[in-house]
């Protein structure tokens, strides 16, 4: 096959990418380096690997993950919908069987007659119709070559992975299962007692200081030159042991905050509670909700074993931490996701400063969708601003440069509300109202 359009990296934003393009009749080489070269968070050579939690987000249009989700169903997205087709139970987000979904993320795109697949290291810039979407730990190669064409400096944050745990080790005459405020899958209330999608730990304020003394005083691991150099985390996904040192109760106001949770032994409220979320359908293991970590693997074993529940817990996977890299973003693209000094070169994921699961999967699909107007002669469409999405793009790419950090979807980056709405409930209904009215407006375009 004689490929029209080259797509760099095969996880969320690139297969979205290729995906659309090639629905649209373009001919996509999909790049995807694994695992002829794996990389230090990677476990498997599938596309779409999740490496973080399994969880995509909060659903229904009340909140803005929801409503980015429901913008990109509207959109066709092809990863949303191996999504919903791979999901587990997890309250009022969205969580996906990890291995399950990037399997049929992989099949899908390996079956598609537009797409071929191709398992090589890319280290140069292409000189044709291309999408870099290589996601934050982009080759070091291929990293030198971006430094090289953008003519600026790369910035990097941190990241990190929490453990799982096997759920036949979790001690439930101590843990109970429930959701905050007693919220079934569907975000109603639960009406079969201690039921929920969430497992929880109870911890008193005894245990939790005890807790806290010990994550503060945990081995952690030594990082590497280039990560230790750089004094900068980034703040949406902070080690707990971290956040730990940043306040003794930071964690009981955070990760391990108990609203909404009664502990149904003594029928009141924790101090703190830990949760843990369904990693995948079979319910066999758990992961950790917040607890992302750069402790020792033996720290976090004894660490962990510390919270009541756990005392006999077996990790089946360990935290990780590890150096993600962005371009600076607001210097370098437009908000169609193309790149500023060459019109056929387009940035999709998390190597732009786009945060989070859902919102590098959009992004994927804005290139994806770009890349295959600009093939056929068409001028690339921009994403209203009143969308979820498109707020997401414009603020990537327009962002104050000199302390540009990765953005989520979130409601503080949509134009304001005229006139203002001073309640916050309705305010984000009326966002969220807005921005699918938007949408719908443009959405023939976007189709086509």
């Amino acid at each position: 096959m004689s490929a029209q359009l080259i797509v760099i990296g095969g996880g969320l934003a690139g297969a979205e990418a290729a995906w659309q393009a090639a629905e649209r009749g373009v001919k996509v080489a999909l790049y995807e380096m694994r695992p002829v070269r794996m990389t230090a968070a990677h476990a498997s050579d599938r596309l779409a690997e999740l490496v973080c939690s399994n969880s995509l987000g909060a659903t229904g249009t009340g909140k803005a993950g929801g409503v980015l989700k429901e913008e990109l169903r509207r959109l066709r997205s092809f990863v949303m919908e191996c999504a919903a087709a791979t999901a587990v139970s997890a309250g009022d987000a969205l969580a996906v069987d990890r291995d399950r979904f990037s399997e049929l993320v992989t099949q899908r795109v390996s079956a598609h007659p537009n797409i071929e697949l191709r398992r090589e290291e890319v280290i140069h810039v292409p000189d044709a119709p291309t999408i870099i979407a290589s996601g934050p730990l982009t080759s070091e190669a291929l990293t030198a070559d971006i430094t090289r064409l953008c003519g600026g400096q790369y910035l990097y944050f941190y990241d990190a992975m929490c453990p799982i745990v096997a759920h036949d080790t979790i001690d439930m005459s101590i843990a109970w299962r429930a959701s905050r405020w007693g919220r079934d899958a569907a975000g109603g209330e639960t009406t079969d007692g201690p039921a929920g999608d969430y497992i929880n730990c109870p911890l008193s304020k005894d245990e939790y200081e005890v807790f806290i003394d010990a994550l503060i005083g945990a081995e952690t691991i030594t990082l590497k030159a280039f990560e230790r150099d750089d004094p900068r985390f980034f703040e949406g996904c902070l080690p707990i042991e971290i956040m730990a040192k940043r306040g003794r109760e930071t964690l009981a106001f955070g990760p391990m905050r108990p609203i909404g949770l009664r502990d149904p032994r003594t029928g009141q409220r924790p101090h703190a509670v830990v949760q843990l979320r369904k990693d995948n359908t079979a319910g066999t293991l758990y992961n950790i909700v917040g607890f992302q970590t750069n402790l020792t693997y033996g720290e976090q074993k004894r660490v962990l074993r510390m919270i009541p529940g756990l005392g006999q817990c077996e990790v089946m996977r360990y935290g990780q931490m590890h150096r993600n890299t962005f371009i600076n973003a607001p210097a370098l693209l437009h908000p169609t996701m193309q790149f500023r000094q060459r019109d056929d070169l387009l940035f999709a994921g998390q190597i732009t400063g786009v945060e989070g699961y859902v919102g590098n999967i959009g992004s994927g699909l804005v290139a994806g969708i770009n890349a295959a107007r600009l093939l056929r002669g068409d001028s690339p469409l921009t994403l209203p601003p009143e969308t979820m999405l498109g707020a997401l793009c414009h603020y990537v790419c327009s962002a104050a440069g000199d302390d540009f950090q990765p953005m989520k979807a979130n409601y503080g980056i949509m134009p304001m509300l005229v006139p203002e709405v001073r309640q916050k409930k309705a305010r984000y209904a009326a966002f969220s109202e807005r921005a699918l009215k938007a949408l719908d407006a443009v959405l023939p375009l976007w189709l086509v």
